[in-house]
């Protein structure tokens, strides 16, 4: 599988939506859904990792699939509000910098 840009990913999910999914849900409905699948990832992640013991349910589930979920409904929240991920992306990228260039370095917890 080739690797694929943010830009190629929303471009993607906009054309599934418009010719299989038919329309997108309200921004409202994907936020709902979001919060759900970021449960999803949060419930594997403490039986997989945590000290929480699987539940006959959860036995089959994947992490990887778990968070294509999420970052499936990110990007259609993204599609729907004219966010471009990947100039969101840089910017945030270059926010953190700036403002953490020092902080974590000097943080002790983090030794």
């Amino acid at each position: 599988m080739k690797d694929i840009t943010i830009a190629d990913m929303q471009q993607q999910v906009d054309e599934w939506i418009t010719t299989t999914g038919v329309r997108y849900f309200s921004e409202l409905t994907n936020m709902a859904i979001l919060t759900e699948e970021v449960g999803e990832v949060a419930r594997l992640m403490s039986r997989k990792y945590g000290e929480q013991s699987f539940k006959e349910s959860d036995k089959d589930k994947d992490l990887a699939d778990e968070l294509a979920d999420v970052l499936w409904v990110l990007t259609c929240i993204a599609n729907q509000t004219g966010v471009n991920l990947t100039d969101a992306f840089q910017k945030n990228m270059d926010k953190k910098t700036k403002r953490d260039h020092s902080r974590h370095q000097q943080n002790e917890k983090l030794r």
